[in-house]
């Protein structure tokens, strides 16, 4: 039996919380109406993943669980619609700074595509910043 086409795998969640903590200090920010975006790009060293990773965080001055959740669902489904915009090398984390509310998928996505220009700057200042440290330890050595 296949696989739904739609599934979130594993390798394309940013699932510990050195990995949320590394990208919220060191990413890159772009911020919207509701959301901001904190983009890091990962060394070939950091993980042997081919594809870009997300993960949400989501207050709970947000909204009840099942506001959290509902914003959780659509920045996921937002993510795997636009898979575009997101270089494999790229490690994303979305913070959710206002409750959804009657938000549909094509308005999250409506709002990420409007940033897109922004989200390409901070994605080739991120790759710098990952240079950087490259060379910085290249240099320790």
């Amino acid at each position: 039996m296949s696989r739904p086409t739609g599934r979130f795998p594993r390798s394309a969640r940013v699932r510990k919380r050195p990995d949320f903590k590394r990208i919220q200090s060191q990413g890159r920010r772009i911020y919207t109406a509701h959301f901001v975006l904190l983009i890091r790009a990962r060394s070939p060293s950091e993980s042997a993943v081919k594809s870009a990773r997300v993960g949400v965080t989501v207050s709970r001055r947000v909204g009840s669980a099942v506001v959290r959740n509902r914003a959780k669902r659509l920045v996921r489904e937002a993510f795997r619609a636009t898979r575009d915009l997101w270089d494999e090398d790229l490690d994303l984390v979305v913070i959710v700074r206002k409750a959804p509310g009657a938000m549909k998928l094509a308005d999250v996505l409506g709002e990420w595509r409007s940033a897109q220009r922004a989200l390409s700057r901070r994605a080739a200042e991120a790759r710098k910043d990952r240079e950087k440290r490259q060379s910085e330890l290249a240099q320790r050595a």
